[in-house]
């Protein structure tokens, strides 16, 4: 008898324990599972969570974001052409004339391409000798104003110099200094111009002349931006500071194009004379 009641008590104690687990079931397994989830995803939780619709924390990357360009980005970037003017001319007339500046910068392409043209040359021909400077008396005097140039065979060139006597020994060291690779020899006032073999030691000294002509060439044309540069300050009264820059950037911008037009020559004519 005492038996059988201590049985039912037993099982009175354990359907309570059992009832008493039921309920408390549920905090039981957040609990666990809280201490048995990674900490990093609970700092997540808990520093960058957030609640969607439906309660549940959605996380987000706790990485901050880069806000500024990467080096390739930015080398790209520089890759870009600046933004060219065009300004009109006859707006700024008052201030500058760019015309003029325009033409100059023309006269010294243009100057360029015809010493190219008559000095920087395979062929020698009584052409190439015309505007060899000569340094004279009476000051500097081009070689066919003071000789009789002529052809007297594909091999050979000839300088009268009958009517300025005077200035033969002038001419004869002026023909040797030209860059045209000449050694002329003298008869009392014939000057004998023989015309050199084509070599390639000749073809590279040319090329070397044709580049040294066109620094000389961008020499002239840095003092002609200069020059109007200058010209430029002198009127800053007469614009906005705006429009001075606007056409400060014209002229460096038409000298720059200058430049450019300057090599593209100097590239073909290294082409033809190297062959």
């Amino acid at each position: 008898m005492a038996l059988s009641r201590c049985s039912q008590g037993l099982s009175s104690v354990m359907a309570l324990g059992l009832k008493c687990f039921r309920l408390v079931h549920p905090a039981f397994c957040s609990s666990l599972a809280a201490f048995t989830r990674p900490v990093s995803e609970i700092t997540l939780k808990a520093v960058n969570g957030r609640q969607n619709n439906h309660g549940q924390y959605m996380a987000s990357p706790a990485v901050p974001t880069r806000l500024f360009a990467t080096k390739k980005a930015k080398a790209k970037g520089k890759g870009q052409p600046q933004t060219r003017v065009n300004l009109n001319t006859a707006l700024v007339e008052d201030i500058i004339s760019l015309e003029e500046v325009e033409e100059e910068m023309k006269s010294v392409m243009e100057a360029l391409k015809d010493n190219f043209n008559k000095t920087v040359n395979i062929r020698t021909s009584p052409g190439s000798l015309d505007h060899i400077t000569v340094v004279t008396a009476d000051g500097k005097l081009a070689l066919n104003q003071i000789g009789q140039i002529s052809m007297k065979s594909p091999q050979l060139i000839l300088v009268n110099m009958a009517s300025f006597p005077e200035c033969t020994a002038a001419a004869i060291k002026a023909i040797r200094e030209s860059g045209m690779n000449l050694n002329p020899e003298v008869e009392g006032t014939l000057i004998r111009v023989p015309i050199p073999k084509v070599t390639r030691e000749h073809r590279e000294m040319l090329v070397k002349l044709a580049k040294q002509n066109t620094n000389k060439a961008k020499d002239s044309l840095r003092k002609v931006r200069t020059s109007a540069m200058n010209k430029l300050k002198k009127s800053k009264d007469k614009a906005s500071e705006d429009t001075i820059r606007l056409i400060e950037k014209q002229i460096s911008q038409m000298a720059d194009d200058t430049v450019a037009e300057l090599d593209r020559h100097l590239a073909v004519k290294t082409k033809e004379l190297l062959g």
